[in-house]
């Protein structure tokens, strides 16, 4: 594990600022966000990563919305804690996320989650380019 990984600090959005670093980061405004949490994965004091926790419904699931500008925030702390939050914590049966269909990191890394395809919306995106929704169970989660 590389230095900079062991160093990654969790953190919570008090003000909406990694909120705003998440959807600017991926081109996507606000409007479709109601109530949600998000954390942000900081590296040397600078923040890399942030995870949207939306559309809960408590006891049920939760959708992510997830972006990164480095890949060094991801470790198995780092990636049990986001797990946590939302099995333990949020006690959720399912995570469902979207990615584009030639987002290949993004596939990639869901996959290697535990995540698996559900469907792909055709068209869905803002540019036109299909989209695919990828759920995991509580009872599939490795963390």
């Amino acid at each position: 594990m590389s230095k900079d990984v062991a160093s990654c600090k969790i953190v919570a959005d008090t003000n909406d600022y990694i909120t705003n670093w998440v959807c600017n980061g991926l081109k996507i405004g606000k409007d479709w966000l109601g109530k949600h949490f998000t954390i942000g994965f900081m590296v040397n004091g600078q923040l890399v990563g942030g995870l949207i926790y939306h559309d809960l419904r408590f006891g049920q699931d939760v959708w992510w919305t997830l972006y990164t500008t480095n890949k060094r925030w991801c470790s198995k702390k780092v990636l049990k804690f986001m797990f946590s939050l939302a099995f333990e914590y949020f006690r959720c049966r399912r995570i469902s996320l979207m990615t584009g269909i030639k987002n290949f990191k993004c596939l990639k890394l869901a996959f290697k989650l535990g995540f698996r395809a559900e469907g792909v919306l055709q068209q869905y995106s803002d540019n036109g380019e299909d989209v695919v929704i990828m759920g995991i169970l509580k009872s599939q989660s490795k963390f």
